[in-house]
């Protein structure tokens, strides 16, 4: 398959603008087929387009990413919601898994990075934190919490929260009837590690 049959392909199952479709299928594409360095210079050399694009349109269109896959996930939960039951006697039906992850850093001097202890030593990057929401056998990514470093917070004029702050405030506002309907909460269970 050609890679403009390719392009063609996505544009056709994503929601977006004309004018914005080139770009967001080679985005879309290099970071599906790259998996060794993630950043806009390679995704440039990749598609064969400027990098000022991705720049372009990661900074004026980062909201879209956040409600297309809230509304995706949304969508997709409660389809399978209704046919929901409880596995092998287990007292739950809805599991919420939460986990940090690490970025490595993709430039010398990237904005919000931080030196973590990572077990086998420090690494320089950026964490997120992912939950998914697992029902039965599938697995629904919910909208990742970016940390800010209390250098970024300074600098942008945000208020500093620790890592766990932001999770606290985020399952707070999370609302599962907008992803499942009606539910027991007896029948929710939550999963973090220490971190």
């Amino acid at each position: 398959m050609l890679a403009g049959t390719i392009q063609t392909w996505i544009k056709r199952r994503i929601a977006v603008r004309q004018r914005l479709a080139r770009i967001c299928t080679s985005y879309l594409l290099f970071l599906m087929v790259v998996t060794t360095k993630h950043s806009l210079e390679e995704a440039a050399r990749f598609s064969r387009l400027h990098k000022s694009l991705f720049s372009k349109m990661l900074h004026s269109h980062s909201k879209v990413a956040i409600t297309t896959l809230e509304s995706l996930s949304k969508t997709q939960a409660r389809q399978f919601a209704k046919a929901l039951a409880r596995r092998n006697g287990l007292p739950w039906k809805i599991v919420l898994i939460i986990d940090s992850t690490l970025q490595h850093r993709a430039s010398l001097y990237p904005e919000n990075a931080k030196t973590f202890n990572h077990g086998k030593g420090y690494v320089i990057g950026h964490q997120w934190t992912n939950i998914v929401l697992v029902l039965g056998d599938m697995l629904i990514p919910l909208r990742p919490i970016p940390f800010y470093s209390k250098r970024y917070c300074q600098t942008h004029g945000l208020a500093y929260q620790s890592e766990h702050e932001r999770v606290v405030a985020y399952l707070r506002t999370l609302d599962l009837e907008d992803y499942l309907g009606s539910y027991d909460r007896r029948e929710v269970l939550v999963l973090a590690d220490s971190g």
